[in-house]
């Protein structure tokens, strides 16, 4: 209450608030005083307003009904703006907010699906792929938290890696993908323009041997050029360019893009070195969710047979 008073701007919504209500009151109040003149000949009187040369807008009373209603919404308005929010900060006597039903409603939701979960959780992520019930409830998590990246379909996008297809920056083990999904992952390549030789040439010897890697359309002499360069990207990718799981270098040699395969995109990423987050799910998943959604998008990269029927 104290803020309320406080901060003014909030006291002015609240004041004009009350007032526009009061007024409103107010109107109708004198509209059911006014003196209507007596009909004349039994002819109403008329306001004056005419519309399509005959069309007589006439001086009746305003119905009872009508303003009887019309005071019941105002007292309506008060009641309601004392009960919950709607002057300015004010929170109402009710102390009602969206955040705080919200928080109530998940909370009955996880007091009646915990038991669940749980007995998803103390089962391998491998046995929750195999239930058809519990990758239902992963699928709906998904599509929920997942999709608006990594698509419907799970297929991914630029920069959003593709679920489905058993190509893992990291690992396709089912407690890495339950652990990302929890704490999130931060993948970076650094600019190695520099290391390369910092100069146009060299940059593009070595963005087509890149390319020859995957047997992609490249210049076989500039791949030729750039072999010898690539030295300083096989720290991360390996010497073959097959990539490393344990600091999640991509493999350059299976024709998989998830920044563009084209020779502008890798020049690009060399020049300026690549930086993607997703951000960590485990505050607002829970461990229990987390083993479950692991468990449908573990299930995705599966050949048809070992998954769900």
């Amino acid at each position: 209450m104290a803020d309320f008073f406080n901060n003014g701007w909030s006291l002015f919504v609240a004041i004009s608030t009350v007032l526009s209500i009061l007024a409103c009151f107010v109107v109708a109040w004198l509209q059911s005083r006014a003196k209507i003149p007596p009909p004349v000949n039994g002819v109403v009187e008329s306001t004056g307003h005419i519309w399509d040369e005959d069309l007589r807008e006439l001086n009746n009373p305003v119905p009872r009904w009508w303003l009887y209603l019309f005071y019941i919404t105002c007292v309506f308005g008060m009641v309601y703006l004392i009960l919950y929010p709607g002057l300015g900060s004010f929170s109402g006597s009710l102390e009602w907010s969206s955040s705080n039903q919200y928080s109530r409603e998940v909370a009955r939701v996880d007091e009646v699906s915990a038991p669940l979960f749980a007995d998803y959780l103390s089962k391998d992520i491998t046995q929750v792929a195999a239930n058809s019930e519990a990758t239902a409830m992963g699928e709906r998590l998904y599509l929920t938290y997942c999709s608006q990246c990594h698509g419907s379909d799970a297929r991914g996008a630029r920069s959003f890696p593709n679920l489905a297809d058993n190509d893992w920056l990291g690992s396709g083990d089912p407690a890495y993908i339950k652990n990302t999904i929890i704490n999130g992952r931060n993948a970076v390549m650094p600019a190695m323009a520099a290391a390369i030789g910092n100069t146009e040439a060299d940059v593009e010897a070595v963005a087509h041997y890149v390319l020859s890697l995957s047997d992609s359309e490249h210049d076989p002499s500039l791949a030729e050029a750039g072999n010898a360069k690539f030295a300083v990207c096989a720290a991360c990718h390996g010497p073959d360019g097959a990539g490393k799981v344990l600091v999640g270098a991509p493999n350059l040699t299976d024709d998989v893009w998830l920044y563009g395969g084209s020779i502008q995109s890798i020049k690009h990423a060399i020049n300026n070195g690549l930086n993607n987050q997703m951000p960590a799910f485990g505050d607002l998943l829970g461990e229990g969710k987390a083993h479950v959604l692991a468990a449908y998008i573990w299930s995705l990269s599966q050949p048809a047979e070992s998954t769900p029927q």
